[in-house]
């Protein structure tokens, strides 16, 4: 059993910033103290961590690694492996893949090849058609994190539009839903409009007009009315709107809320005004909107409203990302770059750090009730990351680890870095290098 202390790192948890030393054990945290505190046993590896961060490991709810069927935008391994140079320790995928995650049996395929090829920690939610319900009830609850709902179409068309299915899942679901919100005859409606205006050469600032703030809202707004119908657990995914924010409240505990909420970085960092520089590259479903928009969502993480802070990671090959505005599919590469980016808010003083490690780490495990994660508690998983808060470097091709080969914050300059990242106790990425023979575990789920 390998041992590692962590020295003089100035850790953040559960609210608080304070400089100590942490004993892992094998797979475990086993001690947690001021500096010098803890005694170094015989043969244990020391890292010293003084003037660094040391965060628990991100946990991002939501992206897509496009495995099986769709690896020539990304795989477990090489998403994964990415994930882990940007803090992330675990991850739940999404089930729109060839095919897609329906069925027990793609459920547990998936598992397996998450086994196989994830450098962290892997989940994966199982997806809601409109007649896969008995599919659904079978998955076991303490084991899968929950059920993905497209309530308006995106890649891979999971669509499900008819009320009495979506009824009955509310009715009858023993997990949490997470629900991708937009209202589909709203955007065929504006799809048309804008088809009929510009032909095949819409400008891709026309996307938040035609998946509009009208469509987000009337689909997120229905979900939240069928949750409180049917008293269902609720996660409303990638939130992008102000009015959205109405439908949140921050007067219950995280344990106690059935509707909660999660905004994506990329809704944080980017408004409409990007469009004309960046084009398909910030094409995403939902779409970024207005600057009024993103500063909601930004007081929405500091109000408690958002719960959560995700990437929704979804790579295209830059081929298909260079088409016409319907040819174009919406989604871009995230996973390496979510935690620098949010760090940003830290250094311009919008964020706390505590409020960074709340929504990207504890309350991840909170809401999907992770067992022994997303806390630096003795007793707990090892998984963190060290962060070193001053450290310039620069988003260039050279440096991105996604398959898909580029990013969204190309030229970006970060004043952060993630130094090293270690998953159940061991440290799959440090400086640059990757231990690429460890695999992550199966998140299991105190349900």
């Amino acid at each position: 059993m390998s041992t590692i202390v962590i020295r003089n790192a100035t850790i953040v948890n559960e609210g608080k910033t304070f400089k100590g030393d942490v004993l892992i054990k094998g797979e475990i945290i086993s001690s947690i103290g001021s500096p010098g505190q803890i005694k170094v046993p015989h043969g244990a590896d020391t890292i010293d961590a003084t003037g660094l961060l040391l965060l628990p490991g991100v946990i991002d709810d939501q992206v897509h690694f496009r495995e099986p069927g769709l690896t020539h935008k990304g795989d477990i391994f090489t998403e994964s492996r990415a994930a882990a140079a940007g803090g992330i320790t675990s991850f739940m995928d999404m089930p729109n893949t060839v095919p897609q995650t329906v069925t027990i049996k793609d459920l547990n395929d998936k598992y397996f090849l998450g086994s196989e090829y994830s450098l962290i920690n892997y989940s994966f939610l199982i997806g809601a058609t409109n007649d896969n319900l008995d599919e659904i009830m079978k998955a076991d609850p303490s084991e899968v994190p929950g059920i993905k709902v497209f309530m308006g179409s995106s890649t891979g068309n999971m669509l499900v539009d008819k009320k009495d299915s979506l009824e009955e899942l509310f009715k009858r679901a023993k997990m949490p839903i997470s629900a991708h919100c937009e209202d589909e005859p709203t955007i065929r409606k504006n799809s048309e409009i804008y088809r009929n205006k510009y032909g095949d050469d819409v400008p891709f600032s026309m996307h938040p007009m035609i998946r509009s703030r009208e469509a987000c809202y009337l689909s997120s707004s229905f979900a939240v009315k069928l949750a409180k119908e049917f008293n269902t657990k609720l996660h409303l995914f990638h939130l992008s709107t102000a009015d959205e924010m109405k439908l949140l409240d921050n007067e219950k505990s995280l344990r106690e809320k059935m509707i909660t909420g999660e905004v994506c970085v990329h809704h944080l960092w980017f408004d409409d005004t990007f469009y004309e520089q960046m084009g398909s590259r910030i094409k995403w479903n939902p779409a970024i909107k207005t600057r009024f928009d993103r500063d909601a969502l930004i007081n929405a993480v500091n109000n408690d409203h958002i719960d959560i802070i995700a990437t929704d990671h979804a790579p295209h090959t830059i081929g298909e990302k260079s088409n016409s505005y319907f040819n174009t599919p919406s989604g871009g590469p995230l996973v390496q770059h979510s935690l620098v980016t949010v760090l940003e808010f830290w250094h311009r003083k919008i964020f706390t750090l505590e409020k960074i490690v709340e929504k990207m780490c504890h309350n991840p495990a909170i809401l999907f009730n992770i067992k022994e994660r997303g806390f630096i508690r003795e007793g707990y998983k090892a998984d963190m990351c060290l962060v070193n808060p001053d450290d310039p470097w620069t988003v260039s091709k050279d440096n991105i680890l996604y398959k898909c080969g580029w990013s969204p914050f190309e030229g970006t300059t970060y004043r952060s870095r993630v130094v090293q990242t270690i998953v159940n106790g061991t440290p799959v990425y440090n400086k640059g290098v990757f231990n690429e023979d460890y695999r992550g575990q199966r998140l299991l789920f105190d349900r």
